[in-house]
């Protein structure tokens, strides 16, 4: 077995099973698992997602978010056992692959429109507006 073919195999085996589907304008929030001493507690992180990069074992994505004024900014492993869980709290429409230009913007400057989804409930559809 050659040297990359090992480390695929080892890569395959630490990706995670289930992935939240996510894209670039949604709001989520993060789980981090946060180990201080012999505790563990579990923080979260909302924020809107401004980039995703990478594939397979390192795939990252940064969050960011304003709080108190001042904006933060957070690069997250998707495939990282500290993350517990990542929930999406509003699904977001944008037309860039990477969201930079929120970094000096605040209020309303720094709002992404909601994405309408169209939802089947019995026989009819019925559109919604994602909103959180």
């Amino acid at each position: 077995m050659s040297k990359i073919a090992i480390i695929e195999k080892l890569e395959k085996e630490q990706l995670r099973k289930k992935t939240t589907n996510f894209n670039v304008g949604d709001s989520v929030r993060v789980h981090t698992r946060i180990i201080e001493g012999e505790k563990e507690r579990v923080q979260i992180f909302t924020g809107t997602v401004i980039a995703r990069k990478g594939s397979g074992i390192s795939e990252t994505f940064s969050v960011h978010r304003v709080a108190y004024g001042e904006g933060m900014e957070r690069v997250f492993l998707l495939h990282s056992p500290r993350i517990a869980k990542i929930e999406v709290v509003k699904q977001g429409q944008v037309r860039r692959g990477k969201l930079y230009y929120l970094r000096g913007t605040s209020g309303k400057a720094a709002k992404v429109r909601g994405r309408h989804v169209m939802v089947k409930r019995g026989s009819e559809e019925e559109e919604e507006t994602a909103e959180g």
